[in-house]
């Protein structure tokens, strides 16, 4: 349930992103909520393993390395899920950043400061 409640509160983030980003489009709700899922689940698996395999470059960047690691998995998504459209990695990066700073802000209204 708490899974769910985060990929809608990435959807929300992505929808409000793309509203500001003119390099990221979606086509419908559907392919918003679709490519959340995407994005939401290779978060869950992709990016630990990312993390651990890239690991002396994130901790030489004291951690935004992690942002590529964002983008990169943002732009497979778009590449996955037809309906979403990232125009380039440089959008991808930027609106990884964005998408970070918006689904922190609405994690910490709607679900508190609860640990994982």
């Amino acid at each position: 349930m708490r899974f769910l409640l985060r990929v809608l509160i990435l959807a929300a983030s992505m929808g409000l992103v793309s509203y500001a980003l003119p390099g990221i489009k979606f086509d419908s709700g559907w392919s918003l909520l679709v490519a959340a899922l995407a994005v939401g689940v290779a978060n869950a698996i992709l990016r630990p393993l990312l993390i651990f395999f890239t690991l002396p470059l994130v901790l030489l960047s004291l951690g935004l390395f992690v942002f590529v690691i964002n983008a990169g998995l943002l732009y497979l998504a778009s590449r996955l899920v037809t309906g979403f459209h990232v125009a380039s990695f440089g959008w991808a990066l930027v609106a990884s950043l964005l998408i970070s700073l918006v689904s922190m802000v609405l994690n910490r209204m709607l679900l508190g400061d609860k640990k994982r």
